[in-house]
């Protein structure tokens, strides 16, 4: 297989998974049975494409492929001539625009109340976008395996149950929605470092952030994802220099793209109309204020410190809490901004990489070399992109000539 090829091959599996696996588990409301089905279709497309080239319209091909397979499992189960299980589907088109709302009604099937909470962003992260139990699971702090387990369950109790593929009434069910939102931010956040390529979330995240936002325009936390997103994609340009991630008061601003920050806060500025604040709001405007040193030429650091307290009283996570104490430490000092680290239970934060990078850096600015030291390379141990590392690692390094 040519090196084209197989990337070709490799751009729609990750493109279409799914899509297609929504429109395949919505008739029989069986994610398990449709993903089997598919993997056979993209199996036989590895075999049958490299000698036949890519279809204009892969999807075309391996939609029919997969309910073909899928219809003969079901065959084989129940032992008897099953005919017309699956009707027939209309030729896709090469826009499909029915497509994204079968996406949607996936990711809404897998924030069912029925569904332990705990697993609603895994299920949608592996279901819908693709993510392995592997990654999933270094996510959340537990092992692949176990994730994976987890995530069987809960695909047998969904056909079990036969839960209805359908899209609620936001009003209805907020809590719904809340999940679809949040695995919508773990999906950007988990490849937020991606240097590219066909393992890049990024794209997919942004673009199921603005089609809910577009389907639920009065839902103020719909709306401050969106504007969240498009804050941080604004400044990806400015993100890296030579492979090393460059935080964000550090960043060149000329680099950041103006119309996407416009439109960020556009948007934060709508979902303030509906008075209803919430996390991703605050997320943003944590955001938008790092945005206006495109305009004061310098970060308010006070401005950050209230808003991360305010986030950390509404959605109380490690990474608020290492947030406000690293925007105190710039504020009030660097003594301060340990203070409210060492508030922060160890057991917490024993592998939480950023809170070991903030520590580090207010030590050092405290003149607790030995002791910034230490910290930098616990935070190093800790990292797990490139860019993140080797930044570190350029601390550590002015930190050991005294640079820092």
């Amino acid at each position: 297989m040519s090196d084209g090829i197989e990337a070709r091959i490799t751009e729609v599996m990750r493109a279409s998974y799914g899509r297609l696996l929504a429109i395949l588990a919505a008739r029989q409301s069986d994610i398990a049975g449709a993903e089997d089905a598919l993997a056979e279709a993209f199996a036989r497309a590895i075999d049958h494409w490299p000698r036949t080239g890519v279809p204009d319209n892969p999807e075309a091909w391996l939609l029919p492929t997969a309910r073909r397979s899928l219809l003969d499992t079901q065959r084989k189960a129940a032992r008897i001539e099953v005919r017309d299980t699956l009707p027939e589907e209309p030729v896709m088109s090469t826009n499909m625009p029915e497509i994204p709302d079968e996406r949607l009604k996936l990711m809404f099937v897998c924030a069912h109340p029925a569904i332990d909470p705990a697993l609603h962003t895994p299920l949608m992260l592996q279901t819908v976008l693709g993510v392995d139990a592997d990654r999933i699971g270094a996510a959340f702090l537990i092992s692949p395996n176990a994730m994976a387990q987890r995530l069987v369950r809960v695909k047998r109790k969904i056909k079990a149950a036969r839960i209805r593929f359908s899209i609620p009434d936001p009003m209805d069910h907020p809590n719904r929605l809340n999940a679809v939102l949040e695995a919508i931010y773990g999906a950007f956040s988990l490849d937020w470092l991606s240097e590219g390529g066909a393992d890049d979330l990024r794209q997919e995240a942004a673009y199921l952030a603005d089609l809910v936002g577009h389907l639920c325009q009065h839902d103020a936390e719909a709306l401050g994802l969106q504007a969240l997103i498009s804050f941080v994609i604004a400044r990806e340009p400015a993100r890296l220099r030579d492979g090393i991630l460059v935080p964000v008061p550090e960043q060149d601003i000329n680099l950041w793209d103006a119309g996407l920050v416009e439109r960020a806060n556009r948007l934060l500025a709508k979902a303030a109309q509906v008075n209803r604040l919430g996390r991703f709001q605050l997320e943003a405007a944590i955001q938008s204020v790092h945005a206006d040193r495109t305009v004061s030429g310098q970060t308010n650091w006070r401005a950050l410190s209230q808003l991360y307290a305010g986030l950390r009283k509404l959605y109380p996570t490690i990474g608020a809490a290492g947030g406000q104490a690293a925007a105190v430490g710039e504020d009030a000092g660097p003594t301060q901004g340990l203070a409210l680290l060492d508030q922060i239970d160890a057991k917490d934060v024993a592998s939480f990489q950023p809170s070991w990078a903030v520590r580090a850096h207010l030590l050092a600015r405290t003149g607790q070399i030995q002791q910034a030291a230490a910290a930098y390379d616990r935070a190093i141990a800790l990292s797990t992109d490139g860019p993140s590392r080797r930044w570190l690692e350029a601390r550590r390094s002015d930190l050991a000539v005294g640079l820092v």
